[in-house]
């Protein structure tokens, strides 16, 4: 079970696109002790899964229970009808509009190389 959860926490983390440093700095620990929980290598405590819960915007029985593959498949469609969609709506949507800054930034360089050099 708690190879399970961590596996979760990792998922999560990297659907958020937050970095181990990230979660580490947030949890006040260093990047070492946080890679050993995601590892299975550390237990988690229930109060260190409420601080993960709060840093991840969910709710802890929404990472305990969370499945990918509900996810990819269902579109958030079956999540939702079992009350799990607004946590993983915000997934999604906190995905999108980290990719939405992404493409805002490139774009940004693209027109600084332009100015620059001239057209590509």
């Amino acid at each position: 079970m708690h190879s399970r959860i961590n596996e979760n926490i990792k998922t999560i983390r990297e659907l958020k696109n937050y970095t181990q440093e990230y979660m580490a700095l947030r949890l006040d620990m260093t990047q070492a002790v946080y890679s050993r929980i995601e590892k299975g290598s550390s237990r988690v405590s229930f109060e260190k899964l409420e601080e993960i819960a709060a840093v991840f915007e969910m709710d802890v029985r929404n990472i305990i229970s969370f499945d990918i593959s509900d996810y990819l498949k269902s579109g958030f469609k079956s999540s939702e009808a079992a009350g799990q969609g607004s946590a993983l709506s915000r997934l999604y949507n906190d995905k999108i509009s980290l990719l939405e800054k992404l493409l805002e930034k490139t774009d940004r360089e693209l027109n600084r190389y332009k100015n620059k050099f001239g057209c590509l």
